[in-house]
C-alpha cells in the first residue's frame, strides 16, 4: 500500500467478464485482507448487462467475501491503491466459482508435469470523444500524435502502477488503440489485464474522453480483440524452439499447439461468448474466425510466433479468439488447459494453414469458430479439457449466465445491443 493511499478497492472478475468491486478507506486494508469484504453469491451470476441469472447454488441466499493481499496493491495515483481480489466462503475456503484461483489450479497443473507459462496480453479498446473519424488513420502517425497527451498520461500511470507497457499503437477503426503488456505469470498477468483497463479508462476520463473494450463498440466499426500468447519452457527451457518439429518447435511443443488447435472450439464459450463476439469472429477482419494454426498468419485462430531476432521473448503462440468480454483469468486457464491437455494425450499437430484460410476450400481451412451459442455451451458442457480446468461449479454458472445473456439479446436490433454492452467491460 502506498503511504498516500486514502481509498483501497478490491476486484474479481465475473463470468460475463465484467469486474465487480468493493472499497474500503485505507485505514481497513487489513479487514480486506483477513475476513475480506463481503459480496452475494449473486456476484458469479450477473450477466454483462447486470441482469442475474440465479442457479439453485449461486442466489441471493448466503454470502461470500473479496480478499486482497497487501503485496498486490497498485499505486492508481490520487490516493487510490487497487489489488485483484480472490473469493472466499465464509470458512475461509477459496469459492469455486473463483476464477482467480482456477488459474492457480491450471499453474499448479503445469508445474506438476515441470511446466511453466508466460502469458501476454495485447488490449485493443475504443476512445470516444477523442480525434474526430476524419482526423483518423489506420496504425497512423497522426493519430498517435492527436492523442499524444493521453498516451503519454497513461504511460506515466502504468509506470508508477507497475505496469509494463511494451507498446502502444492507434488501430484499424477509427479511435481505436492497442496496447502490448509484457509477459508475466499467468495469473500476474491477468491481474495486468485488469490493471491496464483500470488505468485506460482513469485516464480517459481525465481527458474527457470514455472507452470502450467491447467485443463491437460501434456498429459497423471495428472489434475489439484481447489476444493472448503464450509461452511454455520445460526445466527452464522453451518447447517451442530447439527442437526438429516445424519451426523449431520440440515434441511437446508441437503436441501443445495441436492440443490448443483440436480444443479450441469447445472453449468459445471461455474465450469471445458475449451477445457481441460471434459479429467480431469474421473472417477477414484478423479475428481468427477459422480453427486452424499457421506461422504468423493473422487470419488463422493460432499464430505461431517462432524465435528470433526480432521476437525479443522467444517463441511464443498467440490465441486470436479471445475478445474483451472473455474473463482473463478463465481464458488463460483455458488456454493453457488445452495445450497442457495436447502434451499428455500426445495430440498430433494439424497441417499449418499458409495462406488467409478463407481463400482455402471448406476441407482444407478449417472448421469456424462457433458463434451459435446453443453449440458454444453444448461443447462446453462436453468438454472435458474444460471440466478439469475450471470445474463444474464454474462451468454451470457460467452456461447459466450466457443462456441468459443471449435470451435477453435475441429479439433486439444489433444497434440496441451494441450501445446496450459498450461499456460493460470498461473500469
Amino acid at each position: 500500500m502506498t503511504p498516500t493511499a486514502a481509498l483501497i478497492i478490491g476486484s474479481i472478475v465475473d463470468l460475463a467478464g465484467v469486474a465487480r468491486a468493493k472499497a474500503v478507506p485505507a485505514n481497513r486494508v487489513d479487514a480486506f485482507v483477513t475476513s475480506g469484504m463481503g459480496a452475494s453469491p449473486s456476484w458469479s451470476v450477473f450477466c454483462a448487462d447486470d441482469a442475474l441469472a440465479f442457479t439453485d447454488a449461486l442466489s441471493v441466499v448466503g454470502d461470500l467475501r473479496l480478499r486482497i493481499s497487501k503485496s498486490d496493491l497498485r499505486d492508481l495515483g490520487d490516493g487510490v491503491s487497487w489489488a485483484p481480489a480472490t473469493l472466499h466462503e465464509l470458512d475461509g475456503s477459496v469459492s469455486p466459482v473463483c476464477s482467480r484461483s482456477a488459474l492457480r489450479r491450471i499453474v499448479e497443473v503445469l508445474a506438476s508435469s515441470e511446466l511453466a507459462a508466460r502469458v501476454g496480453h495485447e488490449i485493443e479498446f475504443t476512445v470516444f470523444g477523442g480525434v474526430a473519424d476524419q482526423q483518423w488513420s489506420a496504425y497512423g502517425l497522426s493519430a498517435v500524435l492527436a492523442q499524444e497527451s493521453f498516451i503519454r498520461e497513461l504511460c506515466a500511470n502504468a509506470q508508477r502502477a507497475q505496469l509494463e507497457i511494451e507498446q502502444f499503437h492507434a488501430e484499424y477503426g477509427p479511435g481505436q488503440f492497442e496496447i502490448s503488456l509484457a509477459p508475466a505469470s499467468p495469473v500476474e498477468s491477468a491481474d495486468n489485464v485488469i490493471l491496464a483497463r483500470i488505468l485506460i479508462g482513469r485516464t480517459a476520463r481525465a481527458h474527457g474522453m470514455t472507452v470502450s473494450f467491447s467485443p463491437i463498440p460501434t456498429v459497423g466499426g471495428s472489434g475489439n480483440g484481447a489476444h493472448q500468447h503464450f509461452s511454455l519452457t520445460r526445466a527452464g527451457v522453451s518447447i517451442f524452439s530447439g527442437g526438429q518439429q516445424a519451426y523449431g518447435m520440440t515434441d511437446d511443443g508441437a503436441c501443445a499447439l495441436g492440443g490448443l488447435v483440436t480444443h479450441l472450439g469447445d472453449l468459445t464459450a471461455v474465450l469471445a461468448s458475449s451477445p457481441l463476439s460471434g459479429m467480431r469472429l469474421q473472417p477477414n477482419t484478423w479475428s481468427g474466425a477459422y480453427i486452424c494454426w499457421g506461422h504468423e498468419n493473422r487470419e488463422a485462430a493460432v499464430r505461431f510466433c517462432a524465435e528470433s531476432s526480432g521476437n525479443p521473448h522467444g517463441a511464443n503462440v498467440e490465441v486470436k479468439v479471445v475478445d474483451g468480454s472473455a474473463n482473463p483469468y478463465l481464458a488463460t486457464a483455458a488456454i493453457l488447459a488445452a495445450a497442457h491437455a495436447g502434451i499428455v494425450d500426445q495430440t498430433l499437430l494439424p497441417q499449418e494453414v499458409t495462406v488467409n484460410p478463407s481463400t482455402l476450400a471448406e476441407s482444407e481451412r478449417g472448421e469456424r469458430v462457433p458463434t451459435e451459442m446453443g453449440e458454444i455451451l453444448q461443447r462446453l458442457r462436453a468438454s472435458a479439457v474444460a471440466r478439469s480446468a475450471l470445474g463444474n461449479p464454474i462451468i454451470e454458472a457460467m452456461v447459466a449466465v450466457k443462456e441468459l445473456e443471449h435470451s435477453r439479446c435475441a429479439d433486439l436490433d444489433v444497434s440496441t445491443v451494441v450501445e446496450c454492452l459498450r461499456y460493460a467491460w470498461s473500469a
